[in-house]
């Protein structure tokens, strides 16, 4: 699996876990009856209950900060792509972030690291919000 499939799949199945613990809302609808002229009563359809939201979409910023305050380290892992990777429990070393830069297309330097570790949390975010994430503008 890729870098950021892996970034991807820890955020994501983390999310639809957390989604399906939470408890639904049974419908609430109920048939009405409808008065006729003759007095007779009829039913009419129920009506739906407000749909839920779609499948698929993971509150990026939710997750990871429930997972971070599950660790007991400290990381920043809203500006720092070596501790986002570190509190998913992916290898943070320079040459998978090297790797992890290819997948993402980053055509800069590899050799200035810190510049390119900017780079690439923005291109997670960026690309976790393509792929269903509901990720805050202050996180892209």
């Amino acid at each position: 699996m890729s870098v950021f499939g892996s970034i991807m799949s820890k955020i994501f199945k983390r999310g639809e876990a957390h989604a399906a613990t939470r408890p639904s809302a049974a419908p609430t609808t109920q048939p009405q009856v409808a008065q006729q002229p003759q007095a007779q009563a009829q039913v009419a359809q129920p009506t739906p209950a407000a749909a839920p939201p779609p499948m698929g979409a993971v509150d990026v910023e939710a997750v990871l900060n429930v997972m971070a305050q599950d660790n007991p380290q400290k990381l920043d892992w809203r500006h720092s792509i070596v501790d986002l990777m570190k509190l998913l429990s992916i290898d943070s070393s320079l040459d998978n972030r090297k790797a992890l830069a290819q997948e993402l297309g980053y055509t800069g330097d590899m050799g200035d690291s810190a510049t390119m570790n900017v780079w690439l949390h923005k291109a997670v975010m960026r690309k976790l919000s393509e792929n269903g994430g509901l990720v805050p503008d202050s996180l892209r």
